[in-house]
Order: C-alpha cells, then sequence, then structure tokens
C-alpha cells in the first residue's frame, strides 16, 4: 500500500500519487498516460491530476495494477 508520508517530490498535487516504492515499470504510464509520467531518475509520478470520472477511474486503474502498490488515491 502506497504511503502518503513517502510521496516522491514530482507528484503534481492533489488525491493521487506516487510514493517511494516505485520501481519505475512505467505499467501506470502506459495505463493512463495523460497523468502518469516518468521523471529522469525513473520513477513515476502523477503529471496532472484527473479532473473527471473517466480520468480518475483510469487513475484508479492504474493504482490497482502497480505491481508494487506505490500509487496512493489519499492526497491532498
Amino acid at each position: 500500500m502506497a504511503d502518503k508520508s513517502e510521496k516522491n517530490k514530482f507528484n503534481a498535487p492533489g488525491k493521487f500519487y506516487v510514493d517511494s516504492q516505485c520501481i519505475g515499470c512505467a505499467l501506470c504510464n502506459s495505463t493512463a498516460e495523460a497523468y502518469f509520467s516518468m521523471s529522469d531518475e525513473g520513477c513515476a509520478y502523477v503529471s496532472t491530476q484527473p479532473s473527471d470520472d473517466a480520468g480518475k477511474a483510469l487513475c484508479t486503474e492504474a493504482m490497482e495494477s502497480c505491481p508494487v502498490q506505490a500509487i496512493g488515491d489519499d492526497g491532498e
């Protein structure tokens, strides 16, 4: 489970985030490319927070698919 206190520094402020457990597999980016990006350091981050239900559904799908559970949905 993602840890809100371990959010990586690249995340856009908001509900969804990626934490320090990210292994850089890019599955989230391929699932929801409008919302996730990869940093030069090789970790994923939320580049844009979703503003509609379709975007939230894609981010939730990415979160549920993350092999290391590095995506959280309790951001502020």
